[in-house]
Parts: structure tokens; C-alpha cells; sequence
């Protein structure tokens, strides 16, 4: 029995030092393949990131100020009659080129001026009489109070005279200076009131262009001043003037003042009214380095650039380029392109597009096959 109880205990001792040596040799086996990975993955490396990029270079740029405008005329009305009257002729045809003086509506007048006649007989009735009791005062034979009632009889009848024929005038509507006419609607026999709209007339030989700029840049205006004026109707046309007046206030709700500026017109292809975008010249050229505005990530913290560096050279003697990120100070902005004040110098490489899949120090590949615009006055293009 003795034997038979030692055998059973020797058998499980055997089976239990198998298990453990089954338990063991699986850690054992795990831990050399996480071992094994964990070499692959610290030797594998990230595949370089692919680019734009382009060198830094100093441009010149000429210091100015951009708004947006709307252009009036020097000289812009609407004609309105200041009487009452029904239209008698017009003598314009809608889109008139016209001079100072042109008569453009005629009212009728028929009643008016027989008032005037009748007026004028009056007045010379009274000038007759006056006539005489000059000539009888002369020869005491009329009294000084009669000769004065005479004289101011005959101005008030010549008063009269004058105020029937300034409304006699104003039924004839003449243009007050030269220029294009608009579009009427006004036909003979229609009866208008005073203050109606009869045609708008405009001089367009030249225009005003209104405009606002922040209090901030008071400073760097100044009469004389050129200005360029641009218009998307003629998006390859820049119209040039200078400034004529500055407002001498500023808005308390915006702290903005409004500047007035004078362009030449010549071939009339600019009309009140339109919208458009006013460049102010203001001081010297300058140089400035400058990168697409896509080479710059802006951030709360600061804004940011990567520089391509040398590395070494790799297994296959070709040069390695990583990406430096460092941070720049920008300045002004136009078109496409921004200024850098500082943080980049001259020369230095700098990535353009595809730099949101970098960090400090990642391998890259240049390829400018498409590069971003790079434009300082970029155009539309027709689609």
C-alpha cells in the first residue's frame, strides 16, 4: 500500500512540474516576441513627408493702404422742375450727352406769360405817370407826396414784373451744367409737381471716391496723396487720383474717418455709384522677405513656420531634409503673399503647403509639381 501511495505522489509531483514547465516556457516564448516587436518597431522608421517649399527672397513693396469704396460724382443731380406745369416738349432723348444750358423740358407757359404781358403794360403805365409828375413837380404843379406815391407805384409794378417773369423762366428747364443724362420717363402732357424727378444728369469727365480707413492710419494720409482705384468691371484696369479732402472728424461708432479722393474718367467707363477697391500709396518702397501666406500656420501662441535643413545623407548617399519649425513675426499682408519681419533670413528654404503633417524634425521630400499662388495682386480667373 506503501508503494502504491508513493507512486501516486511521484506522479503528480511529475505532472504538476510539467505544467509549470508548460506555464513557464509560454512567458518565456511571450516575452521573446514582444521582445522581437518591440525591436522592429523602435528600427522602423516614418516615411518622409512630401512638400512644397520655396527659398525666401526680398521684395519690394511699396508701402500702401487698401479699402473698399464707392464712387460719386463731382458734379450729380436729379433735374426737378420747381413749379407745377404740365409738360409741354422734352428735348432730350434718355442717355444724352449734354451741355450747360440745354434746355430739357418745356412746361406750359401760355397763361404765365400773359400774366407777364399784362404785368409789363402796368409797369409802363406807371412809368408814364411817373414820367409826367416829374416834369409837373418841376413846375410845382403836383405836390412832393404824389410824386413819391408815383416812384413806388412804378417799383412795385416792376417787382411784379420780375416775379412773373422768373416763373415764366422756371417753366423752361434748362440742364445747370454739363453732362450724361439718365433715363426719364417723363413724356409731353404729363402733369408733374415741383420736386418731381424729371432725368438724372451726371458729369463723368472725373468721379469721387468715398472711403474709410481706421483712426489708426490718420497719419499716414495726406492731401495729394496718389491713390489707385479698381473695379471688377474692369478687373485689368487701374484708374489713378489723388486725395482730395480728409474728413475732419472721426465716427464715434466705428473710429473710422472718411477720406475723399479725385480720379480722372476721360472715356466715362466708371459711373457713380459702383463699388470699388482703393489702394492709398503711402511712403517709400520697401523690402520686405516674403512667403505665400499658406507657408504660415497661425496660432494663439505665435505664428510658426517649417525651414528645411540638411541632415546627413542617407544609406543611399542621397541628402536627408527634415523640417525645422520656428516661429517668424508677420507683417503686412497683400494677396497671396505675406511679409516676415523676423524669425527667417534670406535664402533659407521654407515649406509652402503640407505642413500640417509635420513636426519638429520630420523627414521631408520636396515636390513642387503644384505650388500654392503666390501672387501680391491676384487676379480672378474666368471659369
Amino acid at each position: 500500500m506503501e508503494n502504491t501511495a508513493r507512486k501516486h505522489l511521484i506522479k503528480r509531483m511529475i505532472i504538476m512540474l510539467i505544467v509549470v514547465g508548460i506555464v513557464f516556457g509560454g512567458i518565456f516564448g511571450m516575452k521573446a516576441i514582444q521582445a522581437q516587436m518591440t525591436k522592429k518597431y523602435l528600427s522602423f522608421k516614418m516615411p518622409p513627408a512630401t512638400v512644397t517649399a520655396m527659398k525666401a527672397e526680398m521684395r519690394s513693396w511699396q508701402p500702401q493702404l487698401n479699402a473698399v469704396g464707392s464712387l460719386r460724382a463731382v458734379r450729380g443731380v436729379d433735374v426737378t422742375s420747381e413749379i407745377a406745369g404740365l409738360v409741354r416738349s422734352v428735348n432730350f432723348a434718355s442717355g444724352d450727352s449734354v451741355k450747360e444750358g440745354k434746355v430739357l423740358v418745356e412746361l406750359n407757359a401760355d397763361a404765365d406769360v400773359a400774366l407777364l404781358r399784362s404785368l409789363e403794360a402796368a409797369a409802363d403805365l406807371a412809368n408814364t405817370n411817373y414820367e409826367r409828375d416829374k416834369k409837373q413837380f418841376e413846375v410845382q404843379a403836383v405836390s412832393q407826396a404824389t410824386l413819391d406815391a408815383e416812384a413806388a407805384d412804378l417799383r412795385s409794378k416792376r417787382a411784379q414784373v420780375d416775379q412773373q417773369r422768373a416763373i415764366v423762366d422756371k417753366k423752361t428747364i434748362r440742364a445747370p451744367f454739363g453732362g450724361r443724362l439718365g433715363i426719364t420717363t417723363v413724356n409731353p402732357g404729363q402733369y408733374i409737381n415741383p420736386g418731381d424727378k424729371i432725368v438724372t444728369l451726371q458729369a463723368l469727365d472725373s468721379l469721387y471716391v468715398d472711403f474709410y480707413l481706421p483712426q489708426q492710419e490718420l497719419s499716414r494720409i495726406r492731401l495729394g496723396q496718389a491713390v489707385a482705384v479698381a473695379s471688377d468691371t474692369y478687373p485689368d484696369k487701374m484708374f489713378e487720383g489723388k486725395v482730395t479732402s480728409v474728413n475732419p472728424r472721426v465716427d464715434p461708432d466705428t473710429r473710422n474717418f472718411q477720406v475723399e479722393a479725385l480720379i480722372a474718367n476721360r472715356d466715362h467707363a466708371l459711373l457713380p455709384g459702383m463699388f470699388a477697391t482703393v489702394e492709398v500709396k503711402s511712403g517709400a518702397p520697401q523690402k520686405y522677405l516674403t512667403l505665400p501666406q499658406t507657408a504660415v500656420t497661425y496660432n494663439p501662441y505665435g505664428d510658426t513656420i517649417f525651414i528645411i535643413e540638411e541632415s546627413g545623407t542617407g544609406q543611399d548617399n542621397k541628402r536627408v531634409l527634415t523640417a525645422k519649425q520656428t516661429f517668424i513675426t508677420v507683417g503686412e499682408k497683400r494677396g497671396d503673399q505675406v511679409a516676415i519681419l523676423s524669425g527667417l533670413k534670406e535664402g533659407e528654404t521654407v515649406v509652402t503647403s503640407g505642413q500640417l503633417k509635420l513636426k519638429n524634425g520630420s523627414p521631408v521630400v520636396i515636390d513642387n509639381k503644384v505650388q500654392p499662388e503666390n501672387e501680391a495682386a491676384p487676379k480672378p480667373e474666368d471659369q
